[in-house]
């Protein structure tokens, strides 16, 4: 039986049949300590093929490894063979914490009173604007994967009567960007909501779901970051109560402040929001905050304008560690107004149409969000790429498996 057990190959299903005895001392050198297992019987139940790496080499923090001189695997390998990827201890823990922010997300909002919908993403115009669509052909006409459910989440909570939903689904974008935090295809965490007396409504309510989450994800899954910690070490974030909130102006004046040459006409790049976000962490002493007020020009056509500034916007961005994980504004409830908008945006009015025709029977204000699940998780866990927080990532040059 010993032969046979020594030539069933690595990472092969087994079933094993044992008495169990409890050593007189704690064995050492093993994972289990307080008891062993007399074998009576090994059966391979599925024996598997040559391993393209060994588990315990993916599951090696990369310093520590490179100190001992071990072996560590790259990346495009992992992800190739992602069903062995996933196997390792912090993988494991990696998307258990994954499923959990969703679950926390979907608790918070069902017990506001808030209804889950499920959007279409065959699409017959671009939801966000602009050329990052996936096109193709449905039957006899062009349509497009969705950009997001935001014209749908809009017509429901405005105008359907539903005032609050949110969904969990997929977002296509067709960006051709191979950086650490940018997919193809990601999960979508949005809501939209009715406001009634101004849009920081739906930042009080998305504050409070952050701090809800960031809460859960400490109290109730501590043992998990834990895992994480071991193969990824991390700083864990720090956040206020309410979260910080700053405009798109006072952000300008922030990196200006520390020897950057900004206007306050055009968005932020990257390396700015990440500075900024270190500004913000030593001034403040919050890797997450909420800013507002963005210019008009970088936001998209369904943007409402700020009433007493005709060069900003009603919308806000929301940040951890200086990355963007939110986008979100109040949204034109005017049919007129919706339509001058997608025109100064260049978007066909023909494509948007039924969009615009939503509004035209009566439409409550509102104001909602849009949250890319994978990046939370990824910086709230402080990873350095998406692609460790996506368990299929979809890229540019990623399509398999």
């Amino acid at each position: 039986m010993v032969k046979y057990a020594a030539g069933i190959s690595l990472e092969s299903v087994v079933d094993v049949f044992a008495e169990i005895t409890v050593p007189a001392e704690p064995v050492q050198g093993a994972t289990v300590k307080d008891f062993e297992l007399k074998v009576l019987e090994i059966h391979a139940v599925s024996r598997a093929a040559h391993l393209p790496f060994q588990v315990e080499d993916a599951g090696r923090n990369e310093d520590e490894a490179k100190e001992k001189g071990l072996p560590i695997v790259n990346q495009d390998l992992l992800l190739n063979y992602r069903w062995i990827d996933t196997r390792t201890p912090a993988n494991q823990a990696i998307f258990r914490l994954q499923a959990a922010v969703c679950l926390l997300f979907r608790e918070y909002f069902t017990s506001r009173d808030f209804v889950e919908i499920h959007t279409p993403k065959l699409i017959g115009g671009a939801s966000e604007g602009g050329s990052n669509v996936f096109t193709f052909k449905y039957f006899d006409q062009p349509a497009c994967l969705a950009q997001s459910p935001q014209l749908y989440k809009q017509m429901t909570a405005a105008c359907g009567g539903f005032e609050r939903v949110f969904e969990i689904g997929p977002v296509f974008r067709a960006e051709n960007s191979n950086t650490h935090r940018h997919l193809c295809e990601f999960t979508g965490l949005d809501f939209e909501m009715v406001i009634n007396e101004h849009y920081y409504e739906a930042l009080e309510v998305m504050g409070g779901m952050f701090n809800f989450i960031f809460d859960g994800l400490y109290d109730r899954y501590h043992h998990l970051l834990e895992i994480v910690s071991v193969q990824y070490p991390f700083e864990p974030i720090e956040y206020l109560r309410p979260p910080l909130r700053i405009t798109f102006k006072e952000g300008i004046d922030l990196l200006r402040e520390a020897g950057e040459d900004l206007n306050y006409e055009d968005d932020l790049s990257t390396p700015h929001e990440k500075q900024l976000g270190r500004i913000i962490k030593e001034k403040y002493k919050t890797d997450f905050y909420m800013m507002d007020k963005y210019p008009l020009g970088v936001r998209p056509f369904y943007t409402m304008p700020d009433p007493s500034n005709p060069k900003l916007s009603n919308s806000y961005d929301l940040f951890i560690r200086g990355e963007e994980i939110v986008s979100g504004a109040q949204r034109i409830h005017d049919p007129e107004l919706l339509t001058q908008r997608a025109t100064a945006c260049g978007i066909p009015v023909s494509t948007v149409q039924s969009y615009i025709d939503a509004f035209k029977h009566g439409a409550l204000p509102h104001a909602g969000g849009g949250i890319g699940m994978e990046r939370v998780v990824m910086l709230y866990l402080g990873l350095k790429n998406i692609r460790k927080t996506s368990m299929f990532p979809r890229d540019p040059s990623r399509l398999a498996p």
